[in-house]
């Protein structure tokens, strides 16, 4: 059983697959081709496997869409999550009903195939970093819904979490700067209202200074290039951890990491990672 704080494993599993069988729509409830096709007593057994390279993520999720199904199936997980892994790796052998077995298949190889695509871009991108002190950081953009288990994909592939929401530390961007009417006024009133972790977002030297003077205990350089990450460095001197965030890429972050940054915070690596090819092959016993 996998433990993701903050992420409900019964209830994803549940409405995952009433979302599939069309639970509650007219005619729903089932899985029409499985019913149809498959004897109720027919057993299959089959092997998860990777078409890639890839960095694992989400296994023990799959497993539990198998056992939702049938709990009596017998599932061996053959590597870990967080695993490098060749292309024709066996993850996941399993055997048990097969009419179970399908009808769970698809839900369980979407989420290992988005996570595990999730987890293996970022572990590009820290290998990207190079022999840095930086470290690998992912943001809240993520589907609505799924932030917890694409932020345990991330940690899978090497990165360590941002914030997970709204509630665990003030981040003040460039909106909330322009309505407060300055960064200095902005981090003062999070200060006074007792907020411990507060996160400003720069985009030019000279607001470093304001910020660090109103109380701010990190600072997110927005869309600054190697050079001026290098300069306000050099600014804050280690007073506050400093966080370089925009314009990064697999081929830019490695400049950006030797800049001497704390972190690097990449958005991509949950909005735009590709689903890792993992397929699942049956056979009849």
């Amino acid at each position: 059983m996998i433990e993701i704080p903050g992420f409900d494993l019964p209830a994803f599993i549940a409405a995952t697959l009433a979302e599939d069988l069309g639970e509650g729509l007219p005619g729903g409830g089932h899985d029409v081709t499985s019913e149809s096709v498959i004897p109720a007593d027919a057993q299959f057994s089959g092997v998860m496997d990777s078409r890639d390279a890839i960095t694992v993520a989400g296994l023990p999720i799959a497993r539990a869409f198998f056992l939702h199904l049938d709990p009596d199936a017998t599932i061996e997980q053959l590597v870990q999550d967080g695993d490098q892994v060749a292309a024709g790796t066996p993850l996941m052998r399993i055997r048990g009903n097969a009419r179970a077995l399908l009808t769970a298949e698809r839900s369980a190889l979407n989420t290992v195939q988005h996570l595990s695509g999730i987890a293996t871009l970022t572990h590009q991108y820290v290998d990207a970093m190079g022999e840095t002190k930086a470290r690998l950081l992912d943001t809240r953009k993520t589907i609505p819904g799924l932030r917890h288990l694409e932020k345990y994909a991330t940690r899978m592939g090497g990165a360590k979490n941002h914030r997970m929401g709204l509630w665990d530390a003030a981040m003040i961007k460039d909106n909330h700067v322009a309505v407060a009417g300055g960064v200095g006024p902005a981090v003062a009133r999070a200060r006074a209202a007792g907020v411990e972790s507060i996160i400003c977002e720069v985009d030019h030297l000279d607001q470093i200074a304001p910020a660090l003077e109103a109380g701010a205990t990190h600072l997110l350089l927005d869309n600054m290039g190697p050079q001026m990450l290098a300069q306000a460095v050099a600014m804050v001197n280690g007073r506050v951890p400093c966080e370089a965030s925009g314009g990064v890429n697999l081929s830019t972050i490695g400049a950006i990491a030797a800049s001497g940054v704390d972190y690097v915070s990449v958005g991509r690596l949950t909005q735009s990672a590709p689903a890792a090819d993992i397929g699942l092959d049956l056979a009849l016993v």
